[in-house]
């Protein structure tokens, strides 16, 4: 017999709550049995009302609630904590999703040995309601972005159906910050720096329209791109740190150019302009790197980091200062020099974050 945990997640869902239990239940079999954790979090319709008629009808559906609305992602936490079953999935409560197509992430779980399967809804064509390309389009770009930042090859990272084995999303659930969409990148982040065996498998997909009550909007997508940076980038394949990398460098160089620009034609030494901008450059480029690229997962402790990141600017100082005078003592223009010197400190640079500080 087969364990399945599914977490419903519930926001003023009452229209569809009821069929959606209904229809999860129709999915068990001889060979299937299916824990129903719902997650109400903190409904203004009666969502909460429903949900406890259901459990009166159904004593086995358990019910968690949320005294105050927090988001998709910080009901789905509360839920894996409450799973019980051997694998653990997904279901939202809109029925935008066939609870049927579980089978078939079941058996691709069991067949494949896999730890983690996603339902992608683009994998193979099929009779479908057209809807919104934009929001397709985004869906899509945000699977590409977040592939290129953990080396995963799956079609849909913004798909609902996500089936874990129960250790692997135990081991997950703690390390979850985000409350509302932002899981979706979130946990396909952590699921790739896991080294667990992923596999997907094609379902279909019945969307709503925002009239009908769909909620995820463009400020989704913008915290779903900062998810993807925040949570991918510190553990990203070496070409993509180096694209990162290469943005990072690209805005401390103008920095460092614009800065030397501005304090040479206000009258400073050269000398000391030099050393003023390259300064500046170097505090935008470790703010960056800190924020963005590397997140503190420094090689030494707190002392040795700044110990370190101090020798890099010396060390890439010099470069900097000792390549521009002696390019403008050969003729160059000073803007010539400095952008000389700026790409191969770009280089130095990040050889001396990647594999000496960082």
């Amino acid at each position: 017999m087969i364990n399945l945990s599914l977490i419903v997640p519930c926001f003023n869902e009452e229209k569809t709550l009821e069929n959606c239990i209904k229809r999860i239940r129709e999915v068990e079999n001889n060979d299937l049995t299916i824990e129903i954790v719902i997650v109400d979090d903190c409904s203004t319709d009666s969502s909460l009302k429903v949900a406890h008629s259901i459990i009166k009808n159904d004593p086995k559906v358990k019910l968690v609630e949320h005294k105050v609305n927090q988001g998709k992602g910080a009901a789905l936490r509360s839920g894996f904590l409450h799973a019980k079953g051997d694998y653990v999935g997904i279901q939202d409560a809109d029925e935008e999703y066939n609870p049927q197509q579980y089978h078939d992430l079941v058996n691709a779980m069991i067949q494949n040995n896999a730890d983690v399967v996603f339902g992608s809804r683009y994998l193979k064509p099929e009779t479908r309601r057209v809807l919104y390309f934009w929001h397709t389009w985004m869906n899509k770009m945000l699977t590409l972005i977040t592939n290129m930042f953990t080396n995963l090859d799956i079609t849909d990272m913004e798909t609902c159906y996500k089936l874990f084995r129960r250790e692997v999303i135990q081991e997950i659930a703690p390390k979850l910050k985000e409350n509302r969409f932002g899981f979706e990148p979130e946990v396909t982040c952590l699921v790739s720096r896991g080294q667990y065996k992923v596999y997907e498998c094609a379902i279909s997909y019945n969307p709503r329209s925002y009239e009908e009550g769909k909620k995820i909007g463009w400020k989704d997508g913008v915290r779903a791109l900062y998810c993807i940076l925040h949570y991918g980038a510190s553990f990203a394949p070496l070409p993509m740190q180096i694209i990162l990398y290469f943005v990072i460098g690209a805005i401390s160089a103008v920095v460092n150019i614009l800065a030397f620009q501005l304090f040479s034609h206000n009258g400073f030494l050269t000398s000391l302009s030099i050393v003023i901008s390259f300064i500046l450059a170097a505090l935008v480029n470790y703010f960056l790197c800190i924020s963005i690229l590397f997140q503190h997962r420094a090689r030494w402790n707190t002392f040795g980091e700044v110990a370190s990141y101090l020798i890099t600017i010396l060390v890439m100082g010099g470069v900097d200062y000792a390549t521009t005078t002696i390019l403008i003592s050969k003729g160059l223009t000073a803007f010539v020099a400095k952008s000389v010197a700026v790409l191969l400190g770009f280089v130095g640079n990040f050889i001396f974050r990647r594999f000496f500080v960082f």
